[in-house]
């Protein structure tokens, strides 16, 4: 499994967590990998990284992005799909040593692929607006 692949895994938990209710943050991991069939061990240690790392980081990555939205826009505004590839985007720029052109091209291919016409260059734009300052 290749590193967009695996991102994508992580997206997609990510995203999952953000439209359900849970109890435990380590079992809704585990029972992912288990309904995914995620053995790749890279894999593992890469999606459940990013969603603690998330998980701890979530009110600097929330600030981040309200920083960084029109004065006119409240982060309810942001569909789930967007939130769940800024999460993760930011996460990666801020806290991992992954160049930020690598990050953002790739939330704008998951942006293409699962959100709304607009979302690319949605992400796209807070994600420049972070990364320039």
């Amino acid at each position: 499994m290749n590193r967009t692949a695996i991102r994508e895994k992580a997206f997609k938990l990510i995203y999952s967590l953000e439209i359900q209710k849970y109890e435990s943050l380590q079992e809704q991991i585990n029972l992912y990998f288990e309904s995914e069939n995620i053995e790749n061990v890279e894999a593992k240690e890469y999606i459940e990284d990013a969603v603690l790392g998330i998980e701890k980081n979530k009110a600097k990555i929330i600030e981040l992005i309200q920083k960084n939205l029109k004065s006119d826009w409240k982060i309810e505004r942001i569909s789930k799909i967007d939130l769940a590839i800024l999460k993760l985007a930011i996460y990666e720029i801020k806290y991992k040593e992954i160049p930020f052109k690598v990050v953002i091209n790739e939330a704008v291919e998951l942006a293409k692929k699962y959100g709304e016409d607009s979302s690319k260059n949605f992400v796209n734009g807070i994600l420049a607006s972070i990364v320039n300052k």
